[in-house]
């Protein structure tokens, strides 16, 4: 259970982001609220957001306008998933020139997948370079960000429910396009921070607006992560997958992390024992001051840092308490 420290800590005017968040997530506060709206204003008048903004180049983009994802982590994919993150207003002109920038350069036009590069004969994404973290990251921001609505959001949804593999190493794996490049996303076993970007993408969609296909993926993309108790190895539950989710950050970025998995299933309404171990490892991080310390950054890469590594963090003790304490 928070403190009213903690809560307190959470809520401090100087980080408008955690306390929009908190206000919402923790004391249930409706988004038209007066201090909800206050909080959201002032996210971009200062702080990260606002820091983010005015380096922003006036095509929409960030530094070279095709390295948009290779430019890690400073180009326009990276401050569009960070201003996602962080609650930028989706009415500011700023942030609806950066979505619409990666919409025209990074999504593909045939399937509505996102991709590495832009394609200078056909305009829009590579066909060929079309990716699942990336397409679920910018999916994600884009929904967070206002394009809910937008046909072209729409059809990235969809290349999630069309490609997006849920399956665990057995039998063959599917060939084809996308498939057959870059073996790091498509190889023998489906690629798990793909599976938590998809699955995060889709738990953005209200319940009541998910499509039957977008159902029958989230129900697969959940089965995954519950087979692999969230963090262990599906064929050997008593190994860790990867050991690197264990270690909490923020922002993640394409990486993943145990917290950031719970939330997702949280944000689906997920109620499992296999979820059991991951939270005991959650809750077993909480220091004696009631916060949880951050263990992972990309401080020094990114355009902005956000929090210190070896410190109390804001964003992961307001995640944790959200996880562990959801409001009523």
């Amino acid at each position: 259970m928070h403190t009213d420290a903690t809560l307190a800590w959470l809520l401090e005017e100087r980080d408008p982001s955690v306390r929009f968040f908190a206000l919402q997530q923790l004391l249930g506060r409706e988004p038209d609220s007066p201090e909800v709206l206050a909080a959201q204003r002032a996210i971009l008048a200062h702080g990260p957001v606002a820091a983010i903004l005015a380096q922003q180049n006036a095509d929409g983009s960030w530094g070279k306008p095709g390295a948009f994802y290779t430019d890690k982590y400073r180009g326009t994919v990276w401050q569009v998933l960070i201003l996602a993150e962080l609650g930028a207003d989706p009415s500011d002109p700023r942030v609806r020139k950066a979505g619409e920038f990666l919409l025209d350069a990074a999504q593909d036009r045939a399937s509505g997948g996102f991709s590495v590069h832009a394609s200078v004969k056909l305009g829009g994404g590579r066909p060929s370079e079309v990716i699942p973290c990336l397409t679920g990251n910018v999916v994600w921001s884009l929904l967070r960000l206002g394009f809910a609505g937008d046909d072209r959001v729409a059809r990235g949804i969809d290349w999630i429910c069309t490609y997006q593999r849920f399956d665990d190493g057995e039998g063959e794996a599917p060939t084809g396009w996308p498939y057959d490049k870059f073996e790091i996303c498509w190889g023998k076993h489906t690629c798990h921070m793909g599976v938590v970007k998809a699955l995060k993408a889709l738990a953005a969609i209200p319940e009541d607006q998910r499509s039957a296909r977008c159902q029958e993926t989230v129900r697969q993309g959940i089965a995954y992560l519950l087979a692999h108790h969230i963090y262990r190895k599906s064929h050997d539950l008593r190994r860790v997958a990867k050991p690197g989710w264990l270690h909490l950050g923020f922002p993640l970025m394409y990486q993943t992390d145990i917290l950031e998995i719970l939330g997702i299933l949280r944000d689906l309404g997920c109620h499992d024992a296999r979820m059991d171990d991951a939270l005991a490892v959650v809750r077993g991080k909480r220091g004696a001051d009631g916060t949880w310390t951050l263990d992972n950054t990309f401080n020094g890469k990114m355009r902005v840092d956000i929090e210190a590594k070896g410190l109390p963090s804001k964003w992961l003790t307001l995640k944790a308490l959200r996880v562990l304490e959801p409001c009523a």
